[in-house]
């Protein structure tokens, strides 16, 4: 068995329910057996390879775990300050073979190692610098004793005493293997070594680099490729996004060597994702890439694309107008009911061009009113008449028998993104043929 930490995205929600998509859609047996908004702890029956990182868009790092402490001792440590108990911590991390792996990989000469700190409770938060400075302390005492010198990396924001994935990857920390993470929860904690981090570069460089941009109504790559695993896409599938705008979706689909179909009813978008798709196919030297740009209404989608030729469906149709103001509750469903044509008729030609068991992802509006109350599409309804069967992000037998309380987890029939620049959310639906 094998216990990794997986250090989560700022939705930590989006990121639980794209993880357990990816484990679950490849087959992997897995147990979570710790969440929380910071970090999840999860034990599979196989290794991972830690280049799994880059084919999601909702994690950060992830970590092989070499300790496992009681939180009671953690707390004794840090909150009472027991200084038996934060010598037993000190020498627990020295006893482990962690520094060990550190002088293997490391290069000769001076070596650079940091600690980043995630914690579920907040009576631990302030006191995130004094954790790194005994794991430091312990970390540099024990490489000095097998005559390595070391430099103990400082923070930017030391009450939060993370160092961010832009500082591990200029400090080459994974290949060295020199960032440890210590997780804290409530009853387990965990110090694991850096195995893996999310790239920012590569998400950039495919945000803003790409030649044709319509920034306003722009899916961020790290969301679609989010979507993308929630709808079981693999290698050698056939992805279709009907609403396919700039090809953003079609993109991150493509880097995972599916085959991919782009629909959209505007002209200028086709030729733009058509763009998009031949750069990023040089871009990254992928070859013999199969994909198919058409303008189509999604009204006659089954016509243009065929019955059932499609094993995933990922899509973001119109969600109403850029908002420069928060709504009333009366316009923003004024909002919802001009769109609800457009998505109810795609929903029907969706199930039509989709293989049975194949899954459908769709992005519905989500408003919060100047009342604070939240308007959203009844796109459920509709599915369940058009035959499709909605697919919950998560089941109890995901999580371990000790986990009792979910946080409502389990009752989740849908998932919200809420970008802070924009005034109309997204709720991500997952439903299956």
């Amino acid at each position: 068995m094998f216990t990794l930490l997986f250090i989560a995205g700022k939705n930590w929600r989006l990121s639980l329910a794209e993880l357990v998509a990816y484990l679950q859609t490849r087959r992997i047996s897995f147990e979570i057996q710790q969440f929380n908004k910071e970090f999840f702890t999860i034990q599979t029956q196989q290794a991972l390879d830690p280049t799994v990182i880059s084919d999601m868009g909702g994690i950060i790092k992830i970590g092989q775990s070499e300790v496992t402490l009681d939180s009671q001792l953690v707390k004794d440590a840090f909150i009472v300050h027991n200084k038996q108990a934060e010598k037993q911590i000190a020498e627990v991390l020295e006893s482990s073979n962690i520094v060990e792996q550190m002088i293997k990989y490391a290069k000769k000469g001076k070596m650079f190692f940091g600690v980043s700190v995630y914690i579920e409770e907040d009576q631990f938060k302030a006191r995130a610098g004094e954790i790194q400075r005994l794991l430091g302390s312990a970390i540099k005492k024990e490489l000095a004793r097998q005559g390595r010198t070391a430099r103990f990396m400082g923070f930017a924001n030391k009450s939060q005493g993370q160092l961010s994935h832009v500082e591990v990857i200029k400090k080459e920390l994974v290949e060295s293997r020199s960032e440890l993470l210590f997780c804290i929860g409530k009853e387990t904690s965990y110090i694991a070594s850096t195995i893996a981090v999310h790239n920012p570069f590569e998400f950039q460089k495919r945000d803003i680099y790409k030649p044709r941009q319509r920034k306003i109504f722009g899916m961020p790559p790290r969301l679609a490729k989010i979507m993308i695993n929630l709808s079981g896409c693999t290698k050698g599938k056939t992805l279709l996004d009907a609403f396919c705008g700039v090809g953003t979706v079609l993109q991150e689909a493509l880097l995972i060597k599916a085959q991919v179909v782009g629909t959209d009813i505007n002209a200028w978008c086709i030729k733009a994702a058509e763009d998009n798709l031949k750069w990023l196919s040089q871009e990254y030297e992928l070859y013999n890439v199969d994909y198919r740009v058409v303008q189509s209404d999604v009204g006659v989608l089954s016509m243009k694309i065929g019955r059932e030729n499609i094993d995933c469906i990922v899509s973001e149709p119109d969600l109403g107008p850029a908002l420069r103001q928060i709504p009333t509750t009366p316009y923003a469903q004024k909002v919802i009911d001009k769109l609800t044509s457009l998505f109810f008729g795609f929903i029907n030609e969706s199930y039509k061009v989709l293989r049975p068991g194949g899954r459908l992802v769709v992005v519905t509006p989500y408003i919060v009113t100047r009342s604070k109350q939240i308007v959203t599409m009844p796109i459920g309804e509709k599915a369940e008449e058009a035959d499709y069967v909605r697919v919950k992000p998560f089941s109890p037998e995901f999580f371990a028998k000790n986990i009792t309380d979910m946080q409502g987890l389990t009752d989740l029939e849908s998932l919200v993104e809420v970008d802070g620049r924009h005034l109309i959310g997204r709720e991500i639906h997952v439903f299956r043929k």
